[in-house]
This record gives C-alpha cells, structure tokens and sequence, in this order.
C-alpha cells in the first residue's frame, strides 16, 4: 500500500505527526493579536480586541436527515458549541455557512434552522452572519462549517493544554453515549442490535439529546467563581470527548499539557445502554467518540463545587484520577495511546451496508 493511498483510508482528524508536518509551519502572517493560535489537541484560538479575549474556534456541519431536520440542527449545533464552551468563555455569535443539496425543501431547512435559532436564543447567541445555497454534489452529512466566537477575559480562558500536576480529573457521561445514541437512532432495526431488548435501546437513543457540553462546561465555571483554590485557577483545563472517544481526549489532553494522567477505570461514570451498544456492535467504547463527555483538570479544592454543579443539572460526574509530573496516559496503571481511528466509523458503514 503506498503512503497516498494510506492517507486516502485515515478518516477523521488528522494526527498530531500530520498536522506538525503540513499545518503548522504555514499559519499565514504572524500577528501579535493572535493569544492563542492552532495546536494539535487546542480546539480553539484566542485573539486579543483591546485587552479582551476573543476565543474562536470552527467546525465543519453535519446534518443527518433522518433524525429529523430539527434534532439535526440542534445535534450539529451542540457539536459546534463545543469548542469555544471548553475554554470557559460563553459562546456568544455564531456564523454559518450551508453548502446543502439540491433535493433539501424550504420546509426542511425551516425546521432546521427554527430549531438552531430558539437554541441559540436560549444559550444567549446571536447569529452574526452566514451563507446559505443549495449546491449540485453537495451531499449529507457534510454541508457546510460554522465558526463560533466567545467574549470574555483573557485571565478566564481555560486552556485544555494547561492541567497541572496535582490536579484531580472529573470526567462527566462517560465513554460511547454520542456513538450509542446516534447508531441506534440512525439504524433502529439493524441486526447488530437484535440482542439488546427493548429498554436497552431506548435508553441507547436517549443518549442523543445528552451530545452537548455546554452547559456543563459553562455550570462548571459558574460554580468556582469565587473559590479560592490553592493552586490558582480552580480548572485548569477542559475538553470534550469527541473523535477518539474518551481515551483520544485524555491523550490529547496529556500530550499537550505535558503531564501524566492516572485514571482509575473503575471511577469513571459509564451508561449501561451505551456499553452493551459498543459491545454488540463489537468497537472499544472508549475510542469511540462520545460528544457530551466532558474531560476537566480540577484543582481538588474545586472538585466538590464541580460535581455539585454537575449533579445540580443531572449530569452523571465523577473525579477519577489525578494529574502528576510525567507523561502519557495510565488507565489502572497500564500506558495506552491513542486511538489509531475512530471505530465509530467503520460500525457507521457496516450498519449502513447492512
């Protein structure tokens, strides 16, 4: 197999070795306005706009029709959110563009874009500008990019390459609910899933309307306002679960911070449906991904006021581990890397042959 054609078969995002290669030595101009520019693990970039931080961050737009076109637009939008809500700032504009098919009806794209706007409204964002066009070959799921921005203090913005040694990790839903809840919506009556019953699979789809993280990110930074945590900011780092599940993200999270993270399995909240999803559909519910799990670096002083305002939402949390000096990844004391792709993907497109 020739390198092109292994390249040709990565899906997903691309990897730290590709992305020091071909991305970031070409970055555009150099300017002293840019706080925080694109790593590999950051998710977002900050700006600074008269001492004040603009976080940013872009993602592209996935809408899948058949989970209905206004569950699509509040799926993709959550999915967008994210990003920016991780840096503890609120997310406050939204810009979007749709690239959308040709065969998409006025009524469809009314549903869906109804549903992003009240959600918007809700979250306190406004849409600021966009582009919207039907287009020949455009094709679900892939029809467009949408960048998120947030306004706030550059002292606020937590950083997920930022965790310290002695801080305690929380990590909230668990691993494989975004690949349970999509899979067993998507493909209801596929023969992967003729072993679980009926109250499995419902719980399984309900995983779904759980894929967002914002308002636990922002119920987190809301609840330490004011704590006076010994070792400074009371979270030093946040990120969401996304491509590589949760054991991408703690690699990720490691890596760029340049610590060691201990996480003791046992700790870690889980959702039964989604375990027996990953295992009837044979993938390692730990590297698939599983937007709506959020990864937190906690000062333990802080901990407390974190899973309150966590369990306050009925959001399951727990803190499962701790952040030291070191390296790499330990999960009850055995070194794990990151996952090499998404299984996700590859159970995707058997359900779909099926």
């Amino acid at each position: 197999m020739s390198d092109d054609t292994a390249a040709d078969e990565r899906l997903g995002k691309v990897d730290g070795e590709f992305f020091e290669e071909y991305v970031f030595p070409h970055l555009g101009a150099d300017r002293e306005d840019v706080r925080l520019g694109p790593a590999h693990g950051v998710d977002f970039g900050v700006l600074d706009v008269d001492g004040r931080a603009l976080v940013t961050a872009t993602d592209p737009v996935s809408i899948l029709p058949e989970l209905g076109f206004a569950r699509a637009g509040r799926f993709a939008l959550h999915f967008a959110l994210a990003d920016v809500a991780v840096s503890g700032v609120a997310p406050s504009h939204l810009c979007v563009s749709f690239a959308l098919p040709t065969d998409v009806t006025d009524e469809q794209f009314a549903a869906l874009w109804t549903a992003v706007s009240a959600e918007c409204e809700a979250l306190g964002i406004a849409v600021a500008t966009g582009h919207t066009a039907r287009y020949p070959e455009a094709s679900y799921p892939w029809v467009g990019a949408a960048t998120v921005l947030g306004l706030g203090a550059h002292d606020d913005v937590i950083r997920p390459d930022a965790a310290r040694p002695g801080d305690t990790l929380v990590v909230t839903e668990g691993p494989g609910i975004e690949t349970a809840g999509l899979l067993t919506t998507l493909f209801p009556d596929a023969p992967a899933f003729a072993s679980l019953d009926d109250a499995t699979l419902a719980d399984a789809r309900a995983c779904l309307d759980r894929t967002g993280v914002t308002r636990d990110a922002l119920a987190a930074v809301d609840a330490v306002d004011g704590v006076a945590a010994a070792a400074g900011t009371p979270i030093s780092a946040m990120h969401d679960a996304t491509e590589g599940g949760l054991r991408g993200a703690l690699c990720e999270m490691a890596t760029a911070g340049g610590v060691r993270f201990d996480v003791d399995t046992a700790a870690v909240p889980t959702d039964p449906a989604a375990l027996a999803v990953a295992d009837a559909l044979d993938v390692d519910p730990w590297a698939c991904t599983t937007s709506g799990t959020l990864l937190l670096a906690v000062a333990p002083d802080a901990v407390d006021a974190v899973l309150d305002a966590f369990a306050d939402r009925g959001t399951r949390a727990a803190a499962v581990g701790e952040v030291s000096a070191g390296s790499g990844v330990y999960l009850d004391g055995e070194r794990v890397e990151p996952p090499a792709e998404d299984p996700s993907w590859a159970a995707f497109a058997n359900l779909a042959e099926e």
